[in-house]
Parts: C-alpha cells; sequence; structure tokens
C-alpha cells in the first residue's frame, strides 16, 4: 500500500470515529436524556423546570448546535493534519 493510500484510510477512519462518536452524542441526548431517562430527571430542577424537560425543549437544541461546531472544528484540525486543508 503505498503512502497516499494509507494516509486516506487512516483519513477517512479518523473521520468516521468523529461521526460516530457525534452520533453517540446525538442520540444519548435526544433519546436517553429526553425520552428514556427522562422519569428519573423529572426531580431535578433547573430553571424553573425538571430537567428532563429542559433536555427535552432545550438541551437537546443546544446540545446539536454545540455538535455542530464540534465537528467543524475537529474536521477542520483533522484536515491540517492530513494536509487535505480547504483554503
Amino acid at each position: 500500500m503505498s503512502g497516499h493510500d494509507y494516509d486516506s484510510v487512516s483519513y477517512w477512519k479518523a473521520n468516521l470515529r468523529l461521526i460516530f462518536g457525534s452520533l453517540i452524542v446525538w442520540a444519548l441526548v435526544s433519546y436517553g436524556f429526553a425520552i428514556l431517562l427522562r422519569p428519573m430527571l423529572a426531580g431535578i430542577p433547573i430553571g424553573g423546570t425538571d430537567l428532563g424537560f429542559w433536555f427535552a425543549q432545550q438541551g437537546s437544541i443546544l446540545t446539536f448546535i454545540g455538535l455542530i461546531f464540534h465537528y467543524a472544528w475537529r474536521m477542520n484540525r483533522l484536515d491540517e493534519k492530513f494536509g487535505v486543508k480547504e483554503d
């Protein structure tokens, strides 16, 4: 395998690892905290409501926005590391 092929394989492995990590966080927040764990989080007050409701309404959205920025930042660093940075 040539050096270029090895770099592209490593790049895509790192890219897929980042994507799967983001999907795990997304699933944990949207399905885990907002739906499945909502009864357990119902007793924790935050901002005038319970934590389960907060995750279902606002926490999920804020987490998704955070994931977007985190993914973009990490992909830029990954592109620089593998020499495929856009100008």
